[in-house]
């Protein structure tokens, strides 16, 4: 079996938190993109690619648009700090500082590691 792409293992965390913050089982969401359960635990591992069309069937699933669903989804650090953006505009100029601030901490205690 080839190794796992990085990109794909995070792709397939974001699916599943995805999957679970809606409620669904492997199960559940197999029958609606018409595979099986299997099939949706190799996704959400990150041992296969997400095809075109299951992003778009995962579009209409999560509602949401494919582009939306293309940034959750994304290692990119350009388009992880698109959803730092949208997360923060939901907050107060005190509660967004607050939270710049817990991320500068954070990074930098990671960059240390």
């Amino acid at each position: 079996m080839p190794a796992k792409q990085p990109s794909l293992r995070y792709i397939g965390r974001q699916l599943a938190q995805l999957r679970h913050a809606r409620q669904l089982t492997q199960e559940d969401l197999g029958e609606r993109l018409e595979i099986g359960a299997e099939a949706v635990s190799r996704l959400e591992r990150g041992l296969v690619d997400l095809s075109v069309t299951k992003l778009l069937q995962l579009a209409d699933i999560f509602q949401c648009s494919a582009a939306e669903l293309l940034v959750a989804i994304s290692p990119r650090a350009q388009d992880q700090a698109q959803t730092f953006a949208t997360l923060l505009d939901k907050l107060s100029a005190e509660d967004r500082q607050f939270a710049l601030d817990s991320v500068e901490r954070l990074a930098a205690h990671l960059a240390r590691k």
